[in-house]
């Protein structure tokens, strides 16, 4: 079993907590293979670059699909929530996070990390790998910092 390395941005965060970019045709089948149970994408399924059909690929591979589109320029606490709802019922199981460019998903779990007790310096390194909002000049960068800000 190994990891798929050549999943868009790919991360490896702990032993059964995975996170990427884009999924392509193909992806499911390599999350199912290291054991994946769920997929949780926070991108938005009207973006040109998302997998059509996601959910019937995944279930075809037996992998529980839950979708919280978050506009990128709009992430709130409503999606930060149904996020950690998401995570704590697949809690000890093989998760994998998905958006586009891992970006969504570095917020979302520099949050969540620092809910469940990391250290800040040690979250903000791990969201850094992708992204650091706060030094962004994307246009919508402000809205995540506030977001990371909690």
């Amino acid at each position: 079993m190994h990891d798929p390395l050549e999943m868009a941005c790919w991360q490896r965060m702990d032993a059964r907590l995975t996170t990427s970019g884009k999924l392509v045709a193909g992806d499911p089948g390599c999350l199912a293979a290291i054991g994946v149970r769920r997929v949780i994408n926070l991108a938005l399924a009207s973006h040109p670059e998302a997998l059509p059909n996601e959910l019937g690929e995944l279930a075809r591979e037996g992998i529980d699909y839950v979708h919280i589109p978050v506009p990128f320029d709009a992430p709130d606490e409503a999606h930060y929530t149904a996020f950690a709802r998401a995570m704590a019922e697949v809690e000890g199981q093989a998760v994998h996070v998905h958006c586009i460019l891992n970006w969504r998903v570095s917020a979302f779990l520099y949050r969540w990390n620092r809910s469940r007790g990391m250290p800040e310096a040690e979250a903000r390194a791990l969201m850094r790998r992708h992204w650091e909002p706060e030094t962004s000049d994307n246009p919508d960068a402000g809205a995540w910092a506030r977001f990371i800000a909690g």
